[in-house]
């Protein structure tokens, strides 16, 4: 697909996006939509932003921040708009929006709702935080201190591996 040559095309995967978030019905960050997207249709990575970057600019879509993240959201003039061109959205493409999307969407919630970073406090100290999000709301966050970048990667590693299995051992040691 070229960007500027096939203006059909590049209807459909904008009308494929709006389908989607509509779908959706809750914002999300790009990452995940471009993998909801991703799940159902082959799409360039440039491509998918250019597409973003335009529906944002007719304001068919909003962004704004949610817990530290970018998220997406259809606007109402989106909605409209999706209505009168939905129409040139494949059926096929459709089917597939309705059948995975469910489905892409709580793997994508899975991989977005737990959460683990660190920043560099100075040369010798750096801040690990490590959260867990459920519908958008941080229901476990906690900070430490590691002694080096090793050891702060070790523990968001860990994190964001075994975090299923460390909160509820963190929850009980707290509930103690």
């Amino acid at each position: 697909m070229k960007l500027n040559e096939d203006n059909e095309t590049l209807a459909i995967n904008k009308v494929l996006i709006l389908y989607i978030l509509n779908k959706l019905n809750k914002p999300v960050t790009n990452t995940g939509l471009l993998k909801l997207v991703l799940s159902i249709d082959e799409i360039n990575y440039f491509y998918f932003q250019q597409f973003l970057l335009d529906l944002l600019e007719n304001r068919y879509l909003i962004t704004y921040k949610k817990e530290n993240s970018d998220v997406y959201e259809i606007t109402e003039k989106g909605k409209e708009t999706l209505n009168l061109t939905l129409s040139i959205l494949p059926g096929i493409l459709k089917l597939k929006v309705d059948t995975s999307l469910k489905e892409s969407a709580d793997k994508i919630e899975d991989e977005v709702s737990i959460i683990a970073e660190y920043m560099p406090e100075d040369e010798k100290n750096y801040t690990v935080t490590c959260k867990i999000i459920e519908n958008g709301v941080t229901v476990f966050e906690t900070k430490t201190y590691a002694p080096s970048p090793e050891i702060a990667k070790k523990i968001t590693d860990n994190w964001n591996t075994k975090a299923v299995e460390l909160y509820p051992k963190i929850l009980g040691l707290l509930m103690q």
